[in-house]
Protein backbone atom coordinates (compact mmCIF):
# COMPACT_ATOMS: atom_id res chain seq x y z
CA UNK A 1 0.00 0.00 0.00
CA UNK A 2 1.91 3.26 -1.39
CA UNK A 3 1.44 6.55 1.31
CA UNK A 4 0.69 8.79 -1.76
CA UNK A 5 -2.12 6.60 -2.49
CA UNK A 6 -3.14 7.41 0.69
CA UNK A 7 -2.73 11.32 0.62
CA UNK A 8 -4.48 11.33 -2.03
CA UNK A 9 -7.20 9.48 -0.72
CA UNK A 10 -7.37 12.43 1.99
CA UNK A 11 -7.45 15.28 -0.35
CA UNK A 12 -10.00 13.48 -2.51
CA UNK A 13 -12.18 12.94 1.13
CA UNK A 14 -11.63 16.45 1.77
CA UNK A 15 -12.33 18.16 -1.63
CA UNK A 16 -14.95 15.45 -3.10
CA UNK A 17 -14.22 16.23 -6.48
CA UNK A 18 -10.92 14.41 -7.98
CA UNK A 19 -10.09 17.25 -10.69
CA UNK A 20 -9.52 19.64 -7.48
CA UNK A 21 -7.36 17.03 -5.46
CA UNK A 22 -5.61 16.37 -8.43
CA UNK A 23 -4.79 19.89 -9.41
CA UNK A 24 -3.94 20.64 -5.51
CA UNK A 25 -1.73 17.48 -5.40
CA UNK A 26 -0.15 18.32 -8.79
CA UNK A 27 -1.04 15.48 -10.54
CA UNK A 28 -3.24 14.83 -14.01
CA UNK A 29 -6.68 13.67 -13.36
CA UNK A 30 -6.19 10.48 -14.62
CA UNK A 31 -3.26 9.68 -12.44
CA UNK A 32 -5.60 9.97 -9.23
CA UNK A 33 -8.18 8.25 -10.79
CA UNK A 34 -5.51 5.48 -10.90
CA UNK A 35 -3.83 5.93 -7.79
CA UNK A 36 -7.92 5.49 -6.00
CA UNK A 37 -8.62 2.62 -7.73
CA UNK A 38 -5.29 0.81 -6.75
CA UNK A 39 -6.43 1.70 -3.48
CA UNK A 40 -9.77 -0.15 -3.82
CA UNK A 41 -8.01 -2.76 -5.18
CA UNK A 42 -5.54 -3.26 -2.14
CA UNK A 43 -8.48 -2.93 0.34
CA UNK A 44 -10.62 -5.36 -1.17
CA UNK A 45 -13.89 -2.70 -1.35
CA UNK A 46 -15.21 0.63 -3.09
CA UNK A 47 -14.24 4.13 -1.06
CA UNK A 48 -16.27 6.49 -3.29
CA UNK A 49 -18.96 6.26 -5.16
CA UNK A 50 -18.88 8.13 -8.46
CA UNK A 51 -22.15 9.38 -9.91
CA UNK A 52 -21.92 11.73 -13.02
CA UNK A 53 -18.67 14.41 -11.78
CA UNK A 54 -20.58 13.90 -8.32
CA UNK A 55 -17.80 12.01 -6.08
CA UNK A 56 -18.89 10.89 -2.36
CA UNK A 57 -17.38 8.45 0.21
CA UNK A 58 -18.98 5.27 0.61
CA UNK A 59 -19.52 3.89 4.47
CA UNK A 60 -16.68 2.00 4.12
CA UNK A 61 -14.89 5.07 2.54
CA UNK A 62 -15.78 7.46 5.90
CA UNK A 63 -14.69 4.32 8.22
CA UNK A 64 -10.66 4.34 5.99
CA UNK A 65 -10.63 8.06 6.97
CA UNK A 66 -9.16 7.40 10.68
CA UNK A 67 -7.34 4.64 9.46
CA UNK A 68 -6.00 6.66 6.54
CA UNK A 69 -5.26 10.00 8.97
CA UNK A 70 -3.44 7.25 11.10
CA UNK A 71 -1.33 6.20 8.68
CA UNK A 72 0.05 9.40 7.65
CA UNK A 73 0.52 10.37 11.25
CA UNK A 74 2.95 7.20 11.86
CA UNK A 75 4.70 7.77 8.89
CA UNK A 76 5.33 11.14 9.67
CA UNK A 77 6.63 10.35 13.48
CA UNK A 78 8.68 8.10 11.73
CA UNK A 79 9.97 10.94 9.25
CA UNK A 80 11.03 12.74 12.09
CA UNK A 81 11.41 10.50 14.95
CA UNK A 82 15.20 10.66 15.08
CA UNK A 83 15.65 14.87 14.49
CA UNK A 84 17.65 16.75 17.01
CA UNK A 85 14.72 18.18 18.92
CA UNK A 86 10.51 17.82 18.70
CA UNK A 87 10.31 21.34 17.11
CA UNK A 88 7.69 21.16 14.35
CA UNK A 89 8.61 22.47 10.85
CA UNK A 90 6.40 22.75 8.40
CA UNK A 91 3.46 25.66 7.26
CA UNK A 92 0.08 25.76 8.83
CA UNK A 93 -2.65 27.94 7.22
CA UNK A 94 -5.36 29.72 8.87
CA UNK A 95 -8.58 31.26 7.74
CA UNK A 96 -10.16 33.84 9.83
CA UNK A 97 -12.56 36.83 10.06
CA UNK A 98 -11.26 40.29 10.18
CA UNK A 99 -12.32 41.24 13.59
CA UNK A 100 -10.80 38.35 15.05
CA UNK A 101 -7.36 38.86 12.82
CA UNK A 102 -7.40 42.42 14.39
CA UNK A 103 -8.21 41.66 18.49
CA UNK A 104 -7.34 38.24 19.06
CA UNK A 105 -5.25 36.32 16.21
CA UNK A 106 -2.07 38.79 17.26
CA UNK A 107 -1.51 37.63 20.16
CA UNK A 108 -2.62 34.00 19.97
CA UNK A 109 0.01 34.10 16.46
CA UNK A 110 2.90 35.22 18.87
CA UNK A 111 2.47 32.59 21.44
CA UNK A 112 2.30 30.04 18.24
CA UNK A 113 6.02 31.73 16.97
CA UNK A 114 7.60 30.74 20.37
CA UNK A 115 6.39 27.16 20.38
CA UNK A 116 6.72 26.75 16.77
CA UNK A 117 9.54 29.07 15.38
CA UNK A 118 10.45 27.07 12.45
CA UNK A 119 6.40 26.75 11.00
CA UNK A 120 5.69 29.26 8.24
CA UNK A 121 2.15 30.75 9.03
CA UNK A 122 0.02 31.59 6.47
CA UNK A 123 -3.04 33.80 7.13
CA UNK A 124 -6.47 34.17 4.61
CA UNK A 125 -9.16 36.43 5.64
CA UNK A 126 -12.53 36.07 4.40
CA UNK A 127 -16.15 35.84 5.23
CA UNK A 128 -17.63 32.35 7.02
CA UNK A 129 -19.08 31.21 3.93
CA UNK A 130 -15.71 31.70 1.70
CA UNK A 131 -13.60 30.51 4.68
CA UNK A 132 -15.64 27.19 4.64
CA UNK A 133 -14.93 26.78 0.91
CA UNK A 134 -11.61 26.93 2.05
CA UNK A 135 -11.32 24.38 3.99
CA UNK A 136 -13.28 21.94 1.90
CA UNK A 137 -10.83 22.49 -0.84
CA UNK A 138 -8.02 22.01 1.34
CA UNK A 139 -6.96 25.57 0.51
CA UNK A 140 -6.57 26.39 4.71
CA UNK A 141 -6.03 24.10 7.28
CA UNK A 142 -8.28 25.57 9.96
CA UNK A 143 -10.79 28.49 10.12
CA UNK A 144 -11.16 30.58 12.87
CA UNK A 145 -14.55 32.64 12.28
CA UNK A 146 -17.20 34.58 14.55
CA UNK A 147 -20.59 33.98 13.25
CA UNK A 148 -23.47 31.68 14.25
CA UNK A 149 -22.64 28.22 15.11
CA UNK A 150 -21.53 26.32 12.02
CA UNK A 151 -23.19 23.03 11.75
CA UNK A 152 -22.05 19.82 10.32
CA UNK A 153 -21.42 16.22 10.42
CA UNK A 154 -18.09 17.13 8.20
CA UNK A 155 -16.60 19.79 10.76
CA UNK A 156 -14.34 19.36 14.07
CA UNK A 157 -15.29 22.44 16.78
CA UNK A 158 -12.39 22.40 18.60
CA UNK A 159 -12.73 25.76 20.20
CA UNK A 160 -16.54 27.79 20.70
CA UNK A 161 -16.93 30.73 22.68
CA UNK A 162 -19.75 32.79 22.69
CA UNK A 163 -19.60 36.78 22.25
CA UNK A 164 -21.60 39.91 22.59
CA UNK A 165 -22.04 42.52 19.87
CA UNK A 166 -22.41 45.96 21.12
CA UNK A 167 -23.32 49.50 20.21
CA UNK A 168 -20.28 51.54 20.69
CA UNK A 169 -19.33 55.05 20.40
CA UNK A 170 -16.65 57.50 21.52
CA UNK A 171 -17.00 57.93 25.13
CA UNK A 172 -17.50 62.15 24.71
CA UNK A 173 -20.83 61.01 23.04
CA UNK A 174 -23.97 61.72 24.88
CA UNK A 175 -25.27 58.25 24.42
CA UNK A 176 -22.82 57.39 27.30
CA UNK A 177 -24.73 58.44 30.50
CA UNK A 178 -25.80 54.89 30.90
CA UNK A 179 -29.23 55.73 30.34
CA UNK A 180 -30.71 52.88 28.05
CA UNK A 181 -31.33 54.34 24.28
CA UNK A 182 -34.24 53.62 21.69
CA UNK A 183 -33.02 51.55 19.01
CA UNK A 184 -34.78 54.10 16.92
CA UNK A 185 -32.58 56.92 18.27
CA UNK A 186 -29.48 55.06 17.61
CA UNK A 187 -29.82 54.28 13.86
CA UNK A 188 -30.73 57.92 13.65
CA UNK A 189 -26.86 58.42 14.81
CA UNK A 190 -24.25 58.45 11.68
CA UNK A 191 -23.42 54.79 11.41
CA UNK A 192 -19.66 53.53 10.45
CA UNK A 193 -20.75 49.56 9.44
CA UNK A 194 -18.47 46.53 8.38
CA UNK A 195 -19.36 45.54 4.74
CA UNK A 196 -22.84 43.81 3.83
CA UNK A 197 -22.62 40.61 4.07
CA UNK A 198 -20.94 39.93 7.16
CA UNK A 199 -22.30 38.02 10.21
CA UNK A 200 -22.60 40.73 12.85
CA UNK A 201 -23.64 43.50 10.28
CA UNK A 202 -26.17 40.97 8.77
CA UNK A 203 -27.67 39.75 12.20
CA UNK A 204 -28.34 43.77 13.03
CA UNK A 205 -29.87 44.47 9.71
CA UNK A 206 -32.13 41.46 10.34
CA UNK A 207 -33.24 43.00 13.81
CA UNK A 208 -34.32 45.96 12.29
CA UNK A 209 -36.12 44.25 9.62
CA UNK A 210 -38.06 43.08 12.39
CA UNK A 211 -39.36 46.01 13.48
CA UNK A 212 -39.59 47.73 10.00
CA UNK A 213 -35.94 49.74 10.56
CA UNK A 214 -33.81 50.30 8.35
CA UNK A 215 -29.61 51.79 9.06
CA UNK A 216 -27.99 53.71 6.20
CA UNK A 217 -24.01 53.91 6.70
CA UNK A 218 -22.18 56.91 6.66
CA UNK A 219 -19.11 54.44 5.86
CA UNK A 220 -18.47 51.17 5.01
CA UNK A 221 -15.42 49.47 5.50
CA UNK A 222 -14.07 45.92 6.38
CA UNK A 223 -10.91 46.53 9.09
CA UNK A 224 -12.37 47.11 12.17
CA UNK A 225 -9.00 48.46 13.07
CA UNK A 226 -10.11 51.62 10.99
CA UNK A 227 -13.41 51.48 12.36
CA UNK A 228 -12.68 51.78 16.02
CA UNK A 229 -9.71 54.66 14.95
CA UNK A 230 -12.65 56.48 13.68
CA UNK A 231 -15.07 56.30 16.57
CA UNK A 232 -12.22 56.97 18.91
CA UNK A 233 -12.32 60.48 17.00
CA UNK A 234 -15.80 61.05 17.13
CA UNK A 235 -16.96 59.94 14.04
CA UNK A 236 -20.40 58.34 15.08
CA UNK A 237 -21.81 55.05 16.42
CA UNK A 238 -20.94 51.39 15.26
CA UNK A 239 -21.67 47.65 15.90
CA UNK A 240 -18.70 45.53 16.83
CA UNK A 241 -17.97 42.55 18.79
CA UNK A 242 -17.34 43.67 22.52
CA UNK A 243 -13.72 41.74 22.49
CA UNK A 244 -12.52 44.27 19.28
CA UNK A 245 -13.39 47.22 21.59
CA UNK A 246 -12.49 46.26 25.23
CA UNK A 247 -9.21 48.04 25.21
CA UNK A 248 -10.28 51.75 24.03
CA UNK A 249 -13.11 50.77 26.72
CA UNK A 250 -10.97 50.46 29.16
CA UNK A 251 -9.19 53.42 28.33
CA UNK A 252 -12.12 55.42 28.30
CA UNK A 253 -11.78 56.23 24.20
CA UNK A 254 -14.78 54.42 23.50
CA UNK A 255 -18.33 53.82 25.57
CA UNK A 256 -20.62 50.62 25.04
CA UNK A 257 -24.08 52.20 24.18
CA UNK A 258 -26.83 50.52 26.57
CA UNK A 259 -29.85 50.38 25.05
CA UNK A 260 -33.43 48.34 24.90
CA UNK A 261 -32.90 45.37 23.40
CA UNK A 262 -31.02 42.08 24.36
CA UNK A 263 -27.62 41.78 23.08
CA UNK A 264 -27.11 40.04 20.11
CA UNK A 265 -24.38 37.29 20.41
CA UNK A 266 -22.31 35.31 17.88
CA UNK A 267 -19.77 32.59 19.10
CA UNK A 268 -16.04 32.80 17.78
CA UNK A 269 -15.54 28.97 16.48
CA UNK A 270 -12.01 27.36 15.44
CA UNK A 271 -12.81 24.61 13.16
CA UNK A 272 -11.65 22.14 10.63
CA UNK A 273 -12.50 19.25 8.68
CA UNK A 274 -13.05 15.81 10.01
CA UNK A 275 -10.96 14.59 7.21
CA UNK A 276 -7.89 16.55 8.24
CA UNK A 277 -4.91 14.94 8.96
CA UNK A 278 -3.89 17.21 12.21
CA UNK A 279 -0.47 17.93 12.14
CA UNK A 280 1.78 18.96 15.37
CA UNK A 281 1.53 22.42 14.37
CA UNK A 282 -2.46 22.51 14.04
CA UNK A 283 -2.68 20.13 17.38
CA UNK A 284 -0.23 22.97 19.08
CA UNK A 285 -2.79 26.15 17.77
CA UNK A 286 -5.74 24.44 18.44
CA UNK A 287 -4.21 24.22 22.12
CA UNK A 288 -3.34 27.87 22.48
CA UNK A 289 -6.55 28.38 21.58
CA UNK A 290 -8.49 26.85 23.88
CA UNK A 291 -6.41 27.82 26.56
CA UNK A 292 -6.87 31.48 25.83
CA UNK A 293 -10.13 31.70 25.74
CA UNK A 294 -10.27 29.43 29.10
CA UNK A 295 -8.21 32.18 30.69
CA UNK A 296 -11.54 34.85 29.49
Amino acid sequence: MEFRNIATFLRVAATGNFSKAAEQLGYSQSTVTIQMQQLEKELGTQLFERIGKQVNLTEQGEAFIFHANEIMRVTNTAKTFASDDDVPTGIIRIGSVESLCTAILPELLLQFHRICPQVETIIRTAKTEELIDMVKCNDIDLFFTLDQMVYGSEWVRAVQQEEDIVFVTSSSHSFTDGEKIDLQRIIKEPFILTEKGGSYRYELERLLSAQEMEIRPVLEIGNTETIIHLLEEGMGVSFLPLFSVEKAIKQGKLSRIQTDIPTIKMCSQLIYHKNKWVTSQMQTFITIVQEFYKRK
